[in-house]
């Protein structure tokens, strides 16, 4: 086989391959790269029609992207409810992701959890935020979930972000679960940090009336 074939095989194989992907990013990242080495591939054996085709399909994920990369942060893009923590719809958003929520937090019930919170993007749920009364103003985070397809967008940050949340039941810090503290770099983002062994964050005071 020589060398243009493998890159040929090579390019169908990236493109085959990100159809697999679950993760939004991770597919329209591994689609571009596919169709980029197939463009340069089928000018070298002068196939036009598959280079416009690869172009086209190149021009259209590098759109995509753009648009998910400049939305990844946005707090308009999505919307924070608080929902109770026995609502029938939470209870079917977790048990429909229940494989997937113990393969990263094993052991976790949501039994212990009081409050629960929804982030929604337009009409679809994409994550969870679990989390109960530690005592001393302080919300114990039990379970910060998201859909696989929006793993790589963290859209859990947008409960820390909005610390109404928890101050309008008298909270003054958040504490993250150790099995997060692996994502110390995404925590430290949204505002935790180091206090002893654990991580947290401060919210601010309420105002006074």
């Amino acid at each position: 086989m020589d060398v243009w074939s493998i890159i040929g095989w090579g390019g169908s194989a990236l493109v085959v391959a990100s159809l697999l992907q679950a993760r939004i990013l991770r597919l329209r990242v591994l689609n571009l790269i596919g169709c980029v080495v197939l463009v340069f591939f089928n000018l070298a054996i002068q196939v036009w029609p598959m280079v416009g085709m690869n172009a086209v399909l190149a021009v259209i994920n590098v759109v995509h992207l753009w648009r998910l990369l400049r939305h990844r942060h946005d707090e308009a893009e999505y919307t924070v409810f608080e929902v109770n923590h026995d609502d029938a719809y939470l209870g079917h958003v977790l048990s429909s992701h229940e494989k997937d929520i113990s393969r990263f937090n094993p052991g976790f019930t949501p039994e212990n959890s009081s409050y629960a919170f929804l982030v929604q993007r337009g009409e679809r749920t994409v994550g969870v935020v679990l989390a109960h009364d530690a005592g001393d103003g302080r919300a114990q985070i039990d379970l910060d979930y998201v859909l696989p397809q929006y793993r790589d967008f963290t859209p859990g940050e947008f409960v820390y972000r909005r610390s109404d949340v928890f101050t309008h039941h008298g909270f003054r810090q958040v504490m993250a679960p150790r099995r997060m503290q692996e994502s110390a770099s995404y925590l430290s983002k949204v505002g935790f940090h180091p206090d002893g062994s654990d991580l947290v964050l401060d919210l601010p005071s309420q105002p006074t009336a």
